[in-house]
């Protein structure tokens, strides 16, 4: 039924991302799926990395840490963004047709009254992708 799995993944939060990543890893193993973790970042240092190329070497090696913990064929994708703010959205739904994935798994937030002003970031993949989009609260593992 799927074939790739991408999954959004902020280096800066890894604590907040366990509950996705295990879900993901379920699905990969039920479906023999690729999953590619998708990390954006800015040219800018950051508390993550100095370089982009950095970032990317970090994505990859968390990415090669999934896959070995998780026995999945895994890959990464690095986005450069001026303003990963403004442009987070956009890019992701750009990443989708760039990495040929038929669904995003993606971590989310419980939420609150600030998304009736910021739709979310998996809402607006849902609305302007074709894949099917899966939201993993953090707290789903419980």
């Amino acid at each position: 039924m799927f074939s790739k799995i991408m999954v959004p993944v902020d280096l800066a939060h890894r604590e907040k991302l366990r509950a996705a990543i295990d879900v993901t890893a379920e699905l990969a193993r039920t479906y023999g799926a690729e999953v590619c973790y998708v990390g954006v970042t800015t040219s800018a240092p950051s508390s993550v990395a100095h370089t982009p190329d950095e970032y990317g070497a970090k994505l990859a090696a968390f990415a090669q840490e999934q896959a070995a913990a998780h026995g999945e064929t895994a890959s990464s994708h690095v986005i450069v963004s001026h303003d990963p703010t403004a442009d987070l959205d956009r890019d992701l739904v750009k990443a989708v047709t760039e990495v040929g994935a038929d669904l995003v798994v993606m971590a989310t937030h419980v939420p609150s009254v600030t998304d009736l002003i910021w739709p979310s970031n998996g809402g607006r993949l849902a609305t302007h992708t074709d894949v099917s989009v899966f939201l993993v609260r953090a707290d789903a593992a419980k």
